[in-house]
C-alpha cells in the first residue's frame, strides 16, 4: 500500500513500534498523543474510529514527530502541551515540564491550609502548574508566583490567561527580589532546582532537553533548597508552611537544616512511587 496511506489504528501500531525500540517507557500512550496532536482530536476518537484514514499530510506530520520521538524529545516539547492537576498547559523549552509527582506538593498544600482567604507565594513557577493548579481550587486564595527566567514568566502568564486565572499574579524575580519585604504569605510552595551537577539523570530521558538551571543547583543540589528555607522566615506568617519538593536521597538533610532553622511540624510526603519527595514545615516565630 502507499506509505503515506495509513488508518488510524495501523498508524498507531506503527508509531509505537518505531518508538518503543528507541524510549521503551511509554511507547503506546506517546504515539497516541502525537497522533492526538495532529489529528487535533482526543483519545475517544482514536478507539472509535481505528479505520479512519489519514490523509497524506496528516501521517508525514505524524512520523515526522515518532521520528523526533525517537531521537528522545520530550512529547511535551512536541505537542508543546502538557496536562497537571487536569489543566491543560503550554509547554517549551525554557522551562521544567511539568511532573506527575509534584501534585503531591498540591495536594499537601490544599489539605494543610484551610485559610479560605490564604495569601499564597510560589517560588520558581515555570509553567505555572502549581500557582494554577492552586488556582483551580482555592479561588479565593491571593496567588503570587515568580520565575527568574522572563520566558518561563511569558509563558506562565499565557497558561493564566487561557485558563481564565488572569488573577494570579506573576512576576519576573531572582526568588524573593520582587517582593516587598514587608509582605507575608501564608504559604510558601517551590520546586526548585534539586539536582546535583553530576547527577546521572540529567544524561536519561526527557531532562536532557531541559534548561539545567531549572534542573542543577550547587551544594549537591541542595543550595537553592536551603536558600529558600532560610529566605522565608521573613515572609512567613506565624503558623504558615513552607512546602518544598526535592530529590528523592535530600528529605532527611532537608529536615534537618529546617529544625535548625526553627520550623516545626516537619514531615515529608511521598511521592506516586512511594519516594520521598515534598517536606513540608510551619514557621514559628522565637
Amino acid at each position: 500500500m502507499n506509505e503515506s496511506r495509513w488508518t488510524i489504528a495501523q498508524a498507531l501500531m506503527r508509531g509505537r513500534t518505531q518508538i518503543e525500540a528507541a524510549v521503551p517507557d511509554t511507547p503506546l500512550l506517546d504515539a497516541q498523543l502525537l497522533l492526538m496532536h495532529v489529528l487535533g482530536c482526543d483519545r475517544t476518537t482514536l478507539f472509535t474510529w481505528p479505520e479512519h484514514m489519514l490523509t497524506p499530510v496528516q501521517a508525514d506530520s505524524y512520523f515526522a514527530l515518532v521520528a523526533r520521538r525517537i531521537d528522545g524529545h520530550p512529547v511535551a516539547h512536541l505537542t508543546g502541551l502538557r496536562e497537571f492537576w487536569s489543566l491543560p498547559l503550554a509547554v517549551n523549552p525554557s522551562t521544567l515540564i511539568p511532573r506527575p509527582d509534584t501534585e503531591v506538593l498540591v495536594a499537601q498544600a490544599l489539605e494543610k491550609v484551610e485559610r479560605p482567604d490564604a495569601t499564597v507565594l510560589e517560588l520558581g513557577t515555570g509553567t505555572g502548574a502549581i500557582a494554577l493548579a492552586l488556582q483551580s481550587e482555592q479561588p479565593n486564595w491571593e496567588i503570587t508566583a515568580v520565575d527568574y527566567v522572563e520566558d518561563a514568566v511569558a509563558l506562565a502568564r499565557q497558561n493564566a490567561q487561557s485558563l481564565g486565572f488572569s488573577q494570579v499574579n506573576i512576576l519576573q524575580s531572582d526568588w524573593f527580589s520582587a517582593i516587598p519585604r514587608n509582605h507575608r504569605f501564608h504559604l510558601i510552595v517551590s520546586n526548585p532546582p534539586y539536582l546535583a551537577s553530576d547527577d546521572v539523570h540529567l544524561k536519561q530521558g526527557d531532562v536532557r532537553f531541559e534548561p539545567h538551571s531549572a534542573l542543577v543547583a550547587e551544594d549537591s543540589g541542595l543550595a537553592d533548597l536551603i536558600h529558600i528555607a532560610r529566605e522565608s522566615r521573613d515572609f512567613l506568617t506565624e503558623g504558615g508552611w513552607l512546602m518544598l519538593e526535592h530529590g528523592a536521597e535530600q528529605g532527611s538533610e532537608l529536615r534537618e537544616v529546617l529544625q535548625k532553622l526553627g520550623y516545626v511540624q516537619i514531615y515529608t510526603a511521598l511521592d506516586y512511587a512511594n519516594l520521598e519527595r515534598v517536606t513540608c514545615a510551619r514557621f514559628a516565630e522565637s
